[in-house]
Formats: structure tokens, sequence, C-alpha cells
């Protein structure tokens, strides 16, 4: 039998940031994604750094009130 290889669920020092502000402000990861305009899944491909959302991380930013400086994106 072929066994599957499970992709590993990793976050960038960005992406484990975005998630904790998510969770202290109460808001899902698919209402962020409508608020900066961003398409389906985007974010998460963002967050685990397979994406640079150059666009979306100033927004996300802005809307969750962080300080982005100290992250490398």
């Amino acid at each position: 039998m072929n066994q599957m290889q499970v992709e590993k669920k990793i976050y960038t020092p960005f992406g484990i940031a975005v998630k904790k502000r998510l969770l202290d402000k109460g808001i899902s990861q698919t209402q962020l994604e409508s608020m900066v305009g961003a398409p389906h899944n985007f974010l998460t491909a963002v967050l685990r750094g397979k994406r640079p959302g150059k666009k979306y991380i100033p927004l996300i930013a802005t809307i969750l009130e962080m300080d982005i400086t100290k992250y490398a994106v």
C-alpha cells in the first residue's frame, strides 16, 4: 500500500504572530482574508512563506495592529 505524505503545517515567524493575533482578536483567518481582499487560502500560503504576499502584509499588520518591523517580510 502507498503511504501518503502529509505536508507539515510550518508557519513563518510572521505567520505564527498573525495566528496568535487572530486568536487574541477573535477573528478567523477566513474573515481576515475577506478584510484584506485576498483569495481563499491565499493567506495560508503567505503565512507559511509559500507566497510573498507583499501587497497584503501591510494590510494584515494594520488590521491586527501589529508591528511588522521585527519580521523579515
